[in-house]
């Protein structure tokens, strides 16, 4: 028998997940066969199939709200993807507190405070539960630019294997350490598809990832096949970034293997 993710029967939530890397994972929860819910702060058109629900992940009452209206509606909460998240560049030196109280809040009190709704519910469920928490490779490396952003990814990871210890084993608790990803925003982002292409061919898989690859991570991690997996970050970042000195080191006439005449 060939293995499958098989998520029928259980109710997901993914915060921020009808846009970006948050659509991509729910498309692929609803392949999987789940009932989805999405939220944000405003109303917003998820994938077909997804439910849509108004709520400020940073608000303790409405995470309340929110997560004891799923259970109520549809009778349990299986799985929670904490994908809310992300950060407008600004240089540390610059950026004044209120703007790192919100990029901290958005980034991990939130994920908290989803993650202890959802707990309360799933360690009283017969099947417990998992959650899954969007992270980034910037918790492990610096972050100009995007200081706060980084601290609170580094904090996620921390986060993770924590309340894995403490809720375990009713709910097994997971991160995604993601890398770079293609949107619909990224040549914008990034500033064309020229330098998108250059940035591309520094990473080991020769480009960003699809959202569709980060929801097949978050689907294997939330369902049965990954019911011995807590605590762990699964680096999805295609290799890992080389490192500059390599990339200067190594000159303008090195080429990767495959590129050689």
């Amino acid at each position: 028998m060939a293995l499958t993710i098989d998520l029928d029967g259980r109710v997901a939530l993914v915060t921020g997940g009808a846009r970006g890397i948050g659509r991509g994972i729910t498309e692929v929860l609803l392949e999987a066969g789940a009932t989805v819910v999405t939220c944000g702060r405003s109303e917003a058109d998820p994938p077909a199939g997804a439910q849509h629900r108004i709520c400020d992940v940073r608000d303790p009452d409405s995470v309340a709200v929110l997560v004891s209206g799923i259970v109520d509606d549809l009778g349990s909460l299986d799985l929670v993807v904490n994908n809310a998240g992300g950060a407008p560049y600004a240089m540390a030196a610059d950026a004044s507190p209120r703007f790192h109280d919100k990029v901290i809040g958005l980034n991990l009190q939130a994920a908290l405070l989803v993650s202890q709704a959802a707990n309360r519910v799933m360690q009283a469920q017969p099947g417990g539960g998992s959650i899954v928490n969007i992270s980034s490779v910037s918790a492990a490396r610096p972050s100009p630019g995007t200081a706060a952003y980084g601290a609170a990814k580094a904090g996620v990871d921390a986060l993770t294997t924590s309340l894995a210890q403490e809720w375990g084993p009713a709910v097994r608790v997971n991160a995604i350490d993601v890398g770079l990803v293609r949107t619909a925003d990224t040549a914008d982002h990034y500033g064309g598809d020229e330098t998108v292409a250059a940035i591309e061919a520094t990473i080991p898989a020769r480009r960003m990832a699809d959202v569709a690859e980060i929801g097949r991570v978050a689907a294997f991690l939330g369902s049965d096949l990954a019911s011995y997996v807590s605590g762990a970050r699964v680096a999805c970042h295609g290799g890992g970034e080389m490192p500059v000195f390599l990339h200067i080191a190594q000159g303008a006439t090195t080429h990767h293997p495959e590129e050689k005449k």
